[in-house]
């Protein structure tokens, strides 16, 4: 159960006012029963001496007279008087009568009545056996007028002092209860009133660990509460810089991890993912969260766990690079670091550079370079060989011969140079550096040109040229004229290499949008489905043998390619073995 600090601070001055109570009350009863019996006992001994004055000039015999001086003295002074002879006998009691007097046992031995003899007073608190009570006695000498001694004893109860002494607590009780009720009400008031800064205090203190930072404690005194309450406004205060300076710089981390294309995650000593961004999960495929998981859970590929495992064990710096299936293959280069603080190991941190595409582009490198050689390789070896034999043997060859052996060579070096010419122009296309014209082109007389280009070649190889009645209602398009007429030129060669004597190859448009797609149809011999993805590369063929057969380089497509790209269109393939292939690529609408 929780006790309010006001609860606690009014119990505080009530057991402080309760105890200061019960001290002076009994200090007071102790003082005042202490002055009560003193005035008391004065007032006996002043009384005894006046009652004295009165024995020592009234009376004559003191057997005689004792007695109804005794009564008499009583009756005014309220108190118990006794005369006794100076042999100890009793003469005379204001409270007993003659036949009383006789019984009573000679006082010679009682201590007062000996004090007086002595000391001229004597002064004795004893229980009485004749009155049944506890008495104070107060005795003086006195001698009578023929001289004639005795002893004047004054005695008084003691149960009247005890009354006036309880009639007197009574009193000191009642003011007591009441300067506690007072003090009840007075501490509650005072506790609410000095807890009330320390209640703003916890009220502002629960919205600060609530978050809301911009709350401040009002200062409204210089004392300590005053004080504390601009040290929490101080620290409040520097706790909302820190958390905005933490904010801030959590903001920035985060922002440099989701901006960043390679993949980072943070894992704890057991391995469990703490921290990914956005980019590991792309490249794992991952579409739920993974805070929390483990890491071979999440990814479950072996070399993974191998890093991960071999960094936390030797708490070393690691970078492997690894082949992974996620779901298709590819390749990442990681970089391992421990995650330390003060020497004891939290964690690690990865990050995972996807270097599938620079594989690929190595791959594609070498290919090339093979591929280059290779068709460098067979014109260069024919021309020599032709070259040597006309220049070791030439005189015993025929003219025949000779223009045979030079048309070979011309034909190879045309190739080689057509290959080179290629090779130049997809490298300048791929650096970027190809400028393009561009300019309104009206479609259809861009194909008729292109048609009478290829014409003899067409009719060598009865492929009829057609060009579909579309091309007339196409509007034009914005394109470089002579690159356009490439393009087509590329395609059309193509289709026209690959279609059997009696085919057809069909040129036409459609409109889409803001862009015009031109389609090359042929009815040759098809492209099977698995190279239809690689058909746009360089060097590749189809059918290798045939292609060089027929003159190609393997570089048309990739050419055709890279300009329609560069003039913002695209390019696709549609092809059934044995029915033809449709080459469609776009262009922007002029």
């Amino acid at each position: 159960m929780r006790i309010k600090f006001q609860w606690k601070l009014m119990a505080s001055y009530l057991t402080l006012i309760l105890l200061t109570g019960v001290i002076l009350y009994g200090y007071l009863s102790r003082t005042l029963e202490r002055h009560l019996t003193e005035e008391v006992r004065e007032n006996l001994i002043n009384e005894a001496k006046l009652v004295r004055l009165i024995c020592t000039k009234e009376m004559t015999d003191v057997r005689r007279d004792a007695p109804a001086i005794a009564r008499t003295a009583g009756k005014e002074i309220k108190a118990r008087v006794t005369i006794i002879a100076a042999d100890g006998r009793v003469a005379g009691d204001s409270e007993l009568n003659d036949s009383e007097l006789r019984t009573l046992e000679n006082h010679a031995t009682r201590p007062e009545f000996l004090q007086a003899r002595k000391e001229g007073i004597g002064i004795s608190s004893r229980f009485s056996s004749t009155l049944g009570t506890e008495m104070l006695y107060v005795a003086v000498p006195f001698r009578t007028a023929p001289m004639e001694d005795g002893v004047l004893r004054l005695a008084l109860p003691l149960s009247r002092l005890d009354s006036a002494m309880g009639s007197i607590g009574a009193i000191i009780g009642a003011a007591l209860l009441l300067a506690v009720a007072f003090a009840f009400l007075l501490s509650y008031v005072i506790a609410h009133i000095t807890s009330r800064p320390l209640r703003d205090m916890a009220a502002a203190a629960a919205l600060i660990g609530r978050g809301n930072f911009g709350c401040r404690i009002p200062v409204v005194s210089r004392d300590e509460i005053g004080e504390l309450a601009a040290v929490m406004n101080e620290m409040t205060a520097k706790i909302e810089d820190q958390i905005e300076k933490m904010s801030a710089e959590r903001n920035r981390l985060d922002t440099i991890l989701r901006g960043m294309g390679e993949g980072v995650i943070v894992t704890d000593q057991e391995g469990n993912v703490t921290l990914a961004n956005p980019a590991f999960r792309v490249l794992f495929s991952l579409g739920e969260e993974i805070e929390g998981k483990s890491l071979v859970e999440i990814t479950r590929q072996p070399a993974i766990h191998n890093a991960l495992k071999k960094v936390l064990d030797t708490r070393e710096e690691i970078i492997e690079e690894m082949a992974v299936l996620v779901p298709h293959e590819k390749y990442m280069l990681t970089h391992w670091v421990p995650l330390r603080e003060e020497g004891k190991l939290l964690g690690a941190v990865a990050v995972f550079h996807d270097i599938t595409d620079l594989k690929r582009l190595e791959n594609v490198r070498k290919d090339f370079v093979a591929n280059v050689s290779h068709e460098l390789r067979t014109p260069v070896s024919v021309i020599k060989g032709f070259a040597e034999t006309l220049l070791f043997e030439g005189r015993d060859l025929t003219p025949e011969k000779n223009l045979q052996f030079i048309t070979i060579i011309h034909n190879h070096a045309e190739r080689l140079a057509n290959l080179i010419s290629d090779l130049l122009a997809l490298s300048r296309m791929e650096s970027g550096v190809m400028e393009l014209e561009p300019t309104s082109v009206n479609l259809a007389g861009t194909v008729a040109r292109t048609f009478h280009l290829l014409e003899g070649k067409a009719l060598a190889k009865q492929v009829s040229l057609v060009a579909s009645s579309s091309l007339a209602d196409t509007p034009p398009v914005l394109a470089d004229p002579s690159r356009l007429e490439q393009v087509l030129i590329n395609l059309l060669d193509n289709a026209v290499k690959y279609t059997p004597a009696g085919g057809s190859v069909t040129v036409s448009a459609t409109q889409e949008n803001d862009h015009i797609r031109i389609d090359v149809a042929d009815t040759g011999v098809g492209i099977p489905p698995q190279d239809l993805p690689r058909i746009f590369e360089r060097f590749y063929r189809v059918d290798t043998a045939r292609s060089r057969d027929m003159g190609g380089t393997g570089l048309g497509l990739s050419i055709v390619k890279h300009i329609v790209q560069a003039h913002g269109g695209t390019i696709s393939v549609d092809s059934t073995p044995g029915k033809g292939s449709t080459f469609s690529f776009t262009m922007k609408r002029a």
